[in-house]
């Protein structure tokens, strides 16, 4: 299990988080929402250990994140950022074996390859997996990125607004591939979204933050209805009738 307690973040006078705290469920799809600023990536990157906090801890299956050494938290957890750049020639296989890197480092066993050629199958990136990685187009891309977080093989798999610049097709794809992750491989999934739709739709919880702090942490039909989101988003958002979990408008 996850767990963040009191974890406090600022720049200055701007406090990124404030006291946040709470447990993750495992082998279940979170989403964490709110607007520009909540301090969504933030939470996410000090969980990661990609960012150090000013205050609280984060508990990784009960042990302090600080405790672990890089190697060994790598077994445990991985994470998507939204920008991956990567300036080596490499093509979608060589990728997605770096996803083994936490357990063999540059030494591949036959476990290891076994492990690659699930993830890619599991991708659907077997026609492209000779391909280089910079000629590929943009929902290619991600897949092969979620192929190497998926060879990783981490009991635990965050990843920071993976909808970016995708088109809806792949979107869509990236969504249920996450799903089956948390449903077929026991996968706990922590995912930064913006698109409350999406949320709504493949999501066991939702956790919404505002100007810092959690406002609201219940499971997905708790927190999908007009008066919350007004609160969160501060607009008018009407659900729609025949899909309750989908937004059909929203306004000033």
């Amino acid at each position: 299990m996850i767990e963040v307690k009191d974890i406090t973040k600022q720049y200055g006078d701007n406090v990124v988080l404030d006291n946040v705290g709470m447990k993750f469920h495992k082998g279940k799809v979170t989403s964490l929402i709110g607007s520009n600023g909540a301090g969504k990536s933030t939470l996410l990157s000090i969980i990661s250990r990609l960012l150090s906090q000013d205050g609280g801890i984060v508990m990784v299956d009960e042990k302090n994140v600080t405790e672990y050494k890089n190697k060994m938290l790598a077994q445990r957890l991985s994470i998507l950022k939204q920008s991956n750049h990567i300036r080596l020639k490499l093509t979608v296989r060589e990728l997605v074996s770096f996803g083994r890197f936490p357990y063999s480092q540059d030494k591949l066993t036959e476990s290891d390859y076994k492990m690659v050629d699930k993830a890619i199958q599991f991708m659907d990136l077997k026609d492209i997996e000779n391909s280089y990685i910079d000629e590929l187009s943009g929902g290619q891309k991600q897949r092969a990125y979620m192929a190497m977080v998926v060879a990783q093989d981490t009991e635990y798999v965050l990843l920071d607004e993976p909808l970016n610049n995708l088109d809806m097709k792949h979107s869509v794809q990236t969504m249920k591939t996450l799903r089956r992750l948390a449903d077929e491989w026991g996968k706990t999934i922590i995912i930064v979204l913006h698109d409350i739709n999406f949320a709504s739709h493949y999501s066991d919880y939702i956790v919404a933050l505002k100007n810092g702090k959690i406002v609201y942490h219940d499971e997905t039909e708790s927190i999908i209805n007009e008066r919350v989101l007004k609160d969160v988003f501060g607009l008018n958002i009407t659900i729609c009738e025949v899909d309750k979990k989908r937004i059909c408008n929203y306004f000033n």
